[in-house]
């Protein structure tokens, strides 16, 4: 896929702290019924894509902003309750920016999206080359300790760079703001550098103190 195969218009799903990034997937619960109305329009369509989008605090058209870039998912898993709701699983494809909200009689909210300089996305598996792997990880293992989460080492010291910063970064606790600043890192070596800067700053309370342990 290039993006030329990628459409001029998206819908948009504003939802706080979801992070979507390219080749990562994130499974969501749908049932208010404009989402279910967008889910139905976007399976009609040959991309089935849904654009992943963080509000800001700008006013928006219906009172809520959103922030320029999101991520386009396309819906690779569906499944419907039996009260009538939907699990979904939407598998990244590219970041996008928006240029304009457009109208229109669909009760979800529709944008008029620029897939340019992002073109990394739709490319081959990145790799972060100055990764301290080791390093890494007695940092994580700190952040686990501290929050008192579990997790499989074994499976997160043999995943790939990108997959263990994605999924890293789409999974943990951070402020909406934060998982922004996730999204936009221009390279995996970016992201994972805002990553570690995020572990450490909340392994000192935010407040430049040493959580105790």
């Amino acid at each position: 896929m290039n993006q030329t195969d990628l459409p001029e218009i998206l819908p948009v799903f504003p939802l706080p702290g979801a992070l979507l990034l390219p080749r990562s997937r994130l499974p969501l619960h749908l049932f208010e019924p404009r989402y279910l109305a967008m889910l139905e329009d976007a399976l009609k369509t040959p991309h089935r894509l849904i654009g992943m989008i963080q509000p800001n605090e700008v006013p928006g058209r219906d009172g809520t902003g959103l922030h320029t870039i999101g991520c386009a998912g396309r819906v690779t898993q569906f499944s419907e309750t039996e009260d009538g709701r939907y699990m979904i699983t939407l598998t990244g494809v590219s970041r996008y920016r928006i240029s304009e909200e457009v109208d229109g009689f669909p009760p979800y909210r529709r944008a008029r999206v620029s897939w340019v300089g992002f073109d990394r996305d739709l490319g081959p598996t990145d790799v972060d080359t100055c990764f301290d792997r080791p390093g890494f990880l007695r940092l994580l293992s700190r952040y686990f300790a501290a929050r008192e989460l579990q997790t499989d080492w074994d499976t997160l010291k043999e995943a790939d760079d990108e997959l263990l910063i994605n999924s890293l970064s789409m999974m943990l606790g951070f402020e909406p703001e934060d998982k922004q600043a996730l999204l936009e890192a221009p390279s995996l070596s970016t992201r994972r550098e805002t990553l570690m800067t995020l572990i450490e700053y909340a392994l000192r309370g935010g407040n430049g103190e040493e959580i105790m342990q």
